[in-house]
């Protein structure tokens, strides 16, 4: 067992309450309204960790302007995963080292309970180099996002409860947040152990249908892994990859632009040198 001295209880135990604060949803009578607030809560707030966090912050599958660049952070932390700088570089570095000692929540290498939630509560992990993320780390909003990560969640939360009282605030943000967390923290717990692989990557990345379905589309990751760069996760007509949908659908309005598609080859591989596994272009 890992010593507990590693852990930031500052963080820990509030993380513990929320999972407790679930519980509240049961003070209420059920209504369909509430299962509804919820569902929409979870798939707006998936889509924005999926498309910001990840393919936009990450991994530059595509463009923003700087306005639509804040608000896509912005929403992506109202799920409360922390600012989108500390999110982005620890998982380039995830990419650069991905299922070696030094990945930082390989499952291969740590285990499932510090895979999918333990590294995230250490102090290892609370601060990251800039350099990781220095094309967006040059954006001062983004800074000031980052640094003040528990604004957007704090607002959604608010809103919750301003709009339908605390029905609304346990169903629409606590329960929300918790369920989308988990289902976000399976694909470094499971995603590397569960599923099948269609490339020879230099890690142990698998393709997983329910995970694809609850992540929208975030669970072909054998298939990111060999292309990480790709906004497009799932390839086949059969891989449901949702946010690239959407994704797709606003770059017709202009939103999004300069989408990377998909490629096969060696150039698109994980290189076998760590040092050079660049997730970030210049």
């Amino acid at each position: 067992m890992e010593s507990l001295k590693q852990y930031k209880f500052g963080f820990v135990i509030p993380f513990i309450v929320l999972h407790l604060m679930c519980l509240g949803i049961l003070f209420f009578p059920f209504k369909w309204e509430y299962v509804a607030l919820f569902a929409i809560n979870y798939l707006v707030g998936m889509f924005f960790v999926t498309a910001a966090y990840h393919r936009y912050f990450s991994h530059r599958s595509y463009q923003l302007n700087r306005f639509w660049q804040f608000v896509f952070g912005f929403m992506a932390q109202a799920s409360m995963q922390k600012g989108v700088l500390w999110w982005a570089a620890n998982h380039r570095d995830h990419h650069r080292y991905s299922d070696s000692e030094n990945d930082i929540h390989s499952p291969v290498q740590k285990g499932f309970f510090y895979s999918h939630i333990g590294w995230i509560l250490t102090n290892e992990h609370d601060e990251y180099d800039p350099d990781r993320i220095k094309d967006f780390y040059r954006f001062p909003e983004l800074r000031f996002l980052d640094r003040y990560h528990w604004i957007p969640t704090t607002v959604l939360a608010v809103s919750m409860y301003l709009i339908g009282g605390w029905a609304w605030f346990f169903w629409g943000w606590v329960l929300s947040v918790i369920v989308l967390a988990h289902c976000t923290f399976t694909i470094n717990s499971l995603a590397h152990v569960w599923g099948s692989r269609r490339f020879k990557t230099e890690d142990d990345s698998r393709n997983n249908f329910l995970l694809a379905l609850l992540t929208l589309g975030e669970g072909w990751h054998n298939n990111h892994h060999h292309c990480m760069y790709s906004c497009r996760q799932g390839i086949r007509w059969y891989e449901v990859d949702v946010t690239y949908y959407v994704l797709k659908l606003l770059s017709y309005v202009g939103i999004v632009k300069g989408i990377r598609p998909f490629r096969y080859g060696k150039e698109w591989t994980s290189s076998s040198e760590p040092d050079k596994r660049i997730v970030a272009a210049a």
